[in-house]
């Protein structure tokens, strides 16, 4: 026979049951809702992103607009800078143009002269005046009378006067020729110094054809220098030192002989400082006459393009 079943070990059996089957279901809406929060989640994050991606792309265009911007400033800036250092061009009206014209310069008439220092006879009235000193003040030193001084004295003459001949010569050609002059005659005394030494004291002046005559005037040729003729002066007699100054004021001789002749020329052939006063004063003006009737013809063409211009803008209003 069956056992009978109690009634109440049933109904508590099944509350349990209906508890378990309870949270089963809590528990797998549970889960639906944390999957829901997640995929929610996902997608705002997924937004964001795109958000911001787009912010960037934005701020790079405008970062790209601003550059090319800047770039034009800087581009609009140089063009006017390069516009205002170079002078504006005048816009020629169509029909009259605009003839370009240089100014009236006057021509110098003042000749450019050279350093007188480089002129050979200046150079061999320099080594002239240092012998001539030496020689004085060693050898007419028993003569208490005034040759020592008139001695020096020619030689710097013929030293000083071709320096201030050479400075006035831009000035005047004849003060120029004049000084050259007086230098020259300096030196001719001189000589005769030299030679009067000789003759009064009994030495020797050498003949033309002397082998010392010849060795002297190839020595002489080709030193220019003051210390060439100083350098162990004390070993030289005074005949020697004599010959030596006669020789080398035979060259000078020569030499200022040959540029008296060139200042004639240029004299001759160009006139001294007034006719070229003249010929510049007068070739100025010239130009000026000549710019003058070239404007004057400029001027009256002017005046006739206007005339046309008139006529044809009364032609244009009666038309109308």
């Amino acid at each position: 026979m069956y056992a009978r079943k109690r009634p109440g070990l049933c109904a508590a059996k099944k509350k349990m049951e209906e508890k378990e089957q309870r949270q089963i279901m809590a528990g797998a809406n549970g889960a639906d809702g944390a999957n829901g929060t997640t995929e929610a989640a996902g997608n705002n994050s997924q937004q964001t992103q795109q958000a911001q991606g787009a912010q960037r792309t934005q701020g790079a265009q405008r970062a790209q607009q601003a550059q090319r911007a800047q770039g034009a400033q800087r581009t609009q800036r140089a063009q006017r800078a390069q516009g205002a250092q170079q002078p504006q061009q005048a816009q020629q009206p169509q029909g009259i143009p605009l003839p370009t014209r240089k100014p009236l310069v006057p021509q110098p008439f003042l000749p450019k002269k050279g350093n007188y220092r480089d002129l050979l006879v200046y150079k061999k009235a320099e080594c002239l005046y240092d012998l001539t000193f030496y020689f004085a003040h060693h050898y007419f030193v028993e003569r208490k009378d005034r040759t020592i001084d008139q001695v020096v004295q020619a030689a710097r003459s013929g030293k000083q006067n071709i320096a201030e001949g050479c400075a006035a010569a831009s000035t005047s050609a004849e003060t120029e020729i004049k000084l050259l002059g007086v230098a020259r005659a300096s030196m001719k005394e001189t000589l005769e110094d030299y030679i009067d030494y000789l003759r009064t004291r009994g030495l020797q002046q050498w003949a033309i054809d002397d082998p010392r005559t010849r060795q002297t005037q190839e020595f002489c040729k080709k030193h220019t220098r003051p210390e060439d003729y100083t350098k162990n002066i004390e070993q030289r007699s005074p005949e020697a030192l004599c010959n030596i100054a006669i020789t080398l004021i035979h060259q000078y001789d020569v030499m200022m002989g040959r540029l008296l002749d060139q200042l004639q020329k240029t004299f001759v052939e160009e006139g001294g400082i007034r006719e070229r006063m003249t010929a510049a004063r007068l070739g100025y003006r010239n130009e000026q006459k000549a710019r003058i009737a070239e404007l004057e013809a400029e001027n009256a063409q002017l005046r006739a393009r206007i005339s046309q211009l008139e006529a044809l803008l009364r032609q244009k209003g009666g038309e109308q």
